[in-house]
């Protein structure tokens, strides 16, 4: 009997391999990549500035997003459930914080015509990527502390209009920046979470509509936003303007065929496709990689969603469950707006591509929500 309580007990300390594995592959994957378009890049930026060597993104990568975001995972894989449940709203107010101090003069960067950044000392934070991850926390801590939420509609009304609140805040403050990618992963996701939990049809069909209408006047208000969706509908015909960006990914996304032209030998990563290292990696990946490895890129990312959920459904409690939902939404969204956005199925971004672009503070996010989830897969 006691042998058998053992041998139960080491079973469930054990995380969810093929979770593990599939995430290991995609950042694998993104590695290789990354080498291929970061050594381009230092060649671009070397007839600009000067020589650098080869390896300087790359390094920056490893040192500032890479080796911190697994430790911070690790952390996250190891530290109690309860715990973090505690500190969810400590953890949404410091990021909450953070993301309104990108106004500040001399601390908050503009770049591109965006305020996204923080310059503390000699690097550079993106608070709106933390952010993601704390307002998981905090809403499934929320959410699981409302247990009554079922039982009386005027409770889950002050509920809905509570999350309408918080949702709002956070829209305020990303569109004054403006980051509206952003904006739409983390309400997107929220979204999900609010509507999994017990959440009446009436209630959720009202959420929808009234994002589909803030969307739509989020879109009409600003010029630019408004031109990338008529370039997406006039299928790129400025070329040489607003549809530049994406008609060379189509260029590189085309160029790789079914097998692609090999590592290190994607021509659009040398200056043609814009941000080759972040916003467009996608496209310089098919590019090298081809139609197949495009393809189990993709499917590695619905591996990462499908091992998530069904680390959901299988939880001890809503709080974790929540936070399993939340994750592997967020990770899938990010995904499928980045690659939407280079195949020409959504207007172009500037949204990462989650545990493969160049940054460090989403690699340390995403990371970090990895841990997470392999921690709750334990129990």
């Amino acid at each position: 009997m006691q042998n058998t309580c053992k041998n139960m007990a080491k079973h469930k300390e054990k995380p969810d391999y093929i979770l593990l594995i599939c995430s290991g592959l995609i950042i694998l994957l993104g590695f290789v990549i990354f080498t291929s378009v970061s050594m381009a890049r230092v060649a671009v930026v070397a007839e600009e500035i000067g020589e650098l060597d080869l390896a300087y993104f790359l390094l920056r990568q490893f040192l500032f997003g890479v080796l911190p975001g697994v430790l911070v995972g690790y952390l996250m894989y190891k530290i109690p459930l309860e715990f973090i449940k505690k500190i969810a709203p400590v953890l949404l107010l410091i990021s909450l914080g953070l993301v309104a101090m990108v106004f500040v003069p001399g601390i908050g960067i503009s770049l591109r015509g965006a305020r996204r950044w923080l310059q503390l000392g000699e690097l550079s934070i993106q608070p709106g990527e933390l952010l993601k991850l704390t307002f998981i926390i905090y809403l499934a801590s929320w959410l699981s502390s409302r247990k009554d939420i079922k039982k009386e509609k005027r409770v889950f009304s002050e509920t809905l209009i509570a999350f309408g609140v918080v949702c709002g805040l956070i829209s305020g403050l990303f569109l004054l920046q403006p980051d509206l990618s952003t904006l739409i992963v983390i309400i997107a996701t929220g979204f999900v979470m609010y509507a999994t939990y017990r959440t009446p049809f009436l209630h959720i069909l009202a959420m929808g509509f009234g994002g589909a209408i803030a969307l739509t006047g989020f879109i009409a208000l600003s010029p630019y936003r408004l031109e990338r969706v008529k370039d997406l509908l006039n299928s790129g015909v400025d070329t040489e303007g607003i549809s530049y960006q994406a008609h060379q990914a189509f260029i590189a996304i085309g160029s790789g065929g079914l097998f692609g032209l090999g590592f290190g030998m994607g021509h659009q990563r040398y200056g043609f496709l814009p941000f080759a290292m972040s916003d467009s990696i996608f496209a310089a990946y098919a590019e090298e990689a081809g139609f197949i490895g495009s393809v189990l890129l993709i499917f590695l990312f619905l591996v990462f969603i499908w091992r998530g959920l069904k680390i959901a459904t299988k939880s001890k409690g809503s709080f974790p469950g929540l936070i399993a939902v939340g994750i592997s939404f967020w990770i899938f969204f990010q995904a499928f707006i980045h690659i939407g956005s280079m195949t020409g199925v959504l207007p172009v971004t500037g949204i990462p591509l989650p545990l493969i672009s160049y940054g460090r503070t989403h690699f340390i996010a995403e990371l970090a929500g990895l841990g997470l989830l392999l921690n709750i897969s334990k129990f």
